[in-house]
């Protein structure tokens, strides 16, 4: 055939008989790619979504965004800043700027929440908590105790009708009176000639605990309301009661005080109604009952109708053949134990010596304690325990389970610290448009008071960051909580604090010994507190410091051109008559003509009664006002004069 056979079969197959790509097909593929590009804010031609839907977890960056979509970050960083939002490749987004930048790109994003990242999580490691639940066999379910959170108004007696109740004191050790951590206690109760148990969960009733009150309804079976019969229904009633019927419990409603002469129970009642909760012997399903926590009166009853409302409206049972599931209600580091977590059982059976996950801790169960500080070998379902052999400090509220063996909890705490700490960036993220900036560049600079929140118990800590990041003080001033954590004031924490120009705040905790003498040395100020709305008061107050003075105008007086005078020496005088108020020398004047402004900003440079020099003229008296260079006067002129003054802030 030849060299002209093989190389026309060649030139139609190519090298080993397989059919070669024509420059045409190449062609029409790149013009297809190019009608799939759109042209995006800076220019930048990025393929356009189709409106499908990306999940993204919380505090994912640009780099995880440009992953799922295969594109260079960098591209998305300038269509971002083209967009009016400025952003680093790494940098963790918060859900508007990601809905932003999706729509722009044709991309319905959506974030993953934290339950569904929870669940994705766990998966990854063969754990499907919905799947165990669902496979249960109902036989294999025992009743378990009902979980009860007491909740109210500050000062209504919470904390002394739990003293009451389980007979110890705890309400001696609140600073200012208030419950500041969440405790949780089991007690035996006599009910119907058989022994029950009961958990309590006392929640802080300060407004500032909102996060930490929540969180305990949603761990609740049933909730006590506290409402004091001589104050009535105040703010965090509402707060709680609000919270209760979010998460759908029965509310048993405590009347507390009544041995108080003051005190009016069927005001209360009548007064509950307005938010649903009637009473039985107005016809309707709530159960209220009258005590007094100082008194000890009608506790009994109180409890029995906490019984009477769970077996009624509730079929509680778990499982307590699996292992342990449940939810840590506080945490805090101790001297001596190292991380120490009060843990609520809520499925199974936790054992010393379990592997467990709990937040970001891991670790084995090296110990367990009961309310009473004894130790303890198991804990069943509405079981609270302490739990010693923690890594780290989990945070209140954080769900733990038992894993297999320890690699597995510490690959899982690792995980989930990797998404907290991204979340956390997200949210102390400050977003700032270019006009934002260009605004605040001309005004001056942008003014932060960064922050480090130390704290004795995660709860407390995260309810303190809530309530300062909820502070507003208007533009101009920025809130950054640069780092938190539970226990002393570190080495690292005053070192962060240097480099960063930060203010660290130590809730019912101290820097002591060398610590102490470094911050002092290195002149970091450290403000320490025992009363959460303290801390809160003087932070806004520190803020509103930073902000530039606002000044206001404050009109001082009047005064009508009636004659003027020729001087050589000093040029125009208006023989003038005050109006109203006063005229002083040295204030600032305006000139006004017909209604008209004609001057501003002129300063009475003089100011005369006949032949003397006065330094103010009042009301209905005739004056010589000398305004300095500026001489274009007419008779029945309005010489208004001001002073600006600063504004105080509200």
């Amino acid at each position: 055939r030849g060299r002209g056979g093989r190389g026309a079969t060649q030139g139609a197959f190519g090298r080993g008989g397989k059919p070669a790509r024509s420059r045409k097909s190449k062609r029409a593929k790149r013009q297809e790619w190019e009608q799939q590009q759109a042209p995006a804010p800076g220019g930048v031609s990025l393929p356009r979504g189709n409106g499908e839907t990306i999940r993204m977890r919380r505090g994912a960056s640009l780099s995880d965004f440009a992953d799922r979509i295969d594109v260079n970050p960098a591209s998305l960083i300038t269509v971002l800043f083209a967009m009016g939002e400025m952003a680093t490749a790494t940098q963790s987004l918060d859900e508007d700027t990601f809905e932003l930048l999706g729509n722009e790109l044709g991309y319905k994003i959506e974030i993953v929440s934290p339950e569904d990242e929870e669940r994705e999580l766990l998966e990854q490691f063969d754990i499907d908590l919905d799947a165990e639940l669902a496979e249960e066999d109902e036989a294999d379910r025992m009743p378990r105790p009902p979980v009860v959170t007491v909740m109210g108004h500050v000062d209504h007696g919470k904390t002394r009708l739990l003293d009451t109740i389980r007979k110890a004191k705890v309400g001696a050790g609140e600073a200012g009176g208030i419950t500041q951590h969440i405790g949780a206690y089991q007690v035996d109760v006599e009910h119907e000639g058989a022994e029950r148990q009961l958990t309590f969960i006392d929640t802080p009733g300060h407004e500032a605990f909102t996060a930490m009150r929540a969180r305990g309804a949603d761990v609740t079976d049933i909730a006590i309301l506290v409402v004091a019969a001589d104050d009535g229904v105040m703010p965090q009633t509402i707060e709680a009661l609000n919270h209760a019927q979010a998460a759908n419990v029965p509310i048993v409603v405590a009347v507390n005080k009544i041995d108080k002469p003051e005190a009016n129970p069927e005001k209360i009642r009548q007064q509950l109604t307005e938010y649903n909760l009637i009473a039985e012997e107005y016809g309707g399903e709530t159960m209220f009952v009258d005590v007094s926590a100082r008194e000890n009166l009608h506790i009994d009853d109180l409890l029995e109708a906490v019984l009477l409302t769970a077996d009624a409206a509730l079929e509680l049972s778990a499982n307590p053949d699996k292992d342990a599931r449940g939810v840590a209600i506080e945490a805090n580091l101790d001297k001596g134990r190292g991380p120490v977590a009060t843990v609520l059982v809520q499925q199974g059976t936790l054992r010393v010596g379990d592997a467990i996950v709990c937040g970001i801790g891991h670790g084995r169960v090296r110990a367990m304690l009961d309310e009473n500080g004894e130790n303890v070998t198991e804990a069943g379902p509405s079981r609270p325990v302490q739990v010693l052999g923690l890594t780290s400090v989990p945070g209140a509220g954080d769900s733990f389970l038992v894993a297999q063996d320890e690699r597995t909890a510490r690959q899982i705490a690792e995980k989930r610290e990797a998404a907290k700490r991204a979340a956390s960036l997200s949210k102390a993220r400050k977003r700032i448009s270019l006009e934002d900036l260009n605004k605040h560049v001309a005004d001056g600079k942008i003014e932060t008071l960064n922050l480090i929140l130390k704290g004795d118990a995660a709860g407390a800590v995260e309810a303190l960051e809530e309530s300062l990041l909820g502070i507003d003080v208007g533009e101009g001033v920025d809130l950054r909580i640069i780092d938190r954590g539970v226990g002393a004031i570190t080495m690292n924490n005053i070192n962060l604090a240097v480099a960063s120009d930060a203010v660290i705040i130590g809730y019912n905790v101290r820097a002591e010994g060398l610590n102490a003498e470094y911050a002092d040395r290195e002149g970091v100020e450290i403000k320490y507190y025992s009363v959460i709305y303290n801390a809160i008061d003087e932070v806004e107050q520190a803020l509103k410091g930073m902000l530039k003075p606002e000044y206001e105008e404050v009109e001082l007086g009047s005064a009508e051109i009636r004659e003027i005078f020729r001087s050589s020496k000093f040029g125009n005088i208006a023989g003038s008559i005050v109006r109203g108020g006063l005229i002083k020398r040295g204030a600032k004047a305006r000139i006004t003509r017909g209604g008209k402004v004609i001057a501003e900003n002129i300063e009475i440079a003089g100011l005369r009664r006949f032949k003397d020099d006065v330094t103010e003229v009042r009301e209905g008296y005739e004056c010589g006002i000398n305004l300095g260079s500026f001489n274009d006067l007419q008779l029945e002129d309005l010489i208004t004069t001001y002073e600006m003054q600063e504004k105080p802030r509200s």
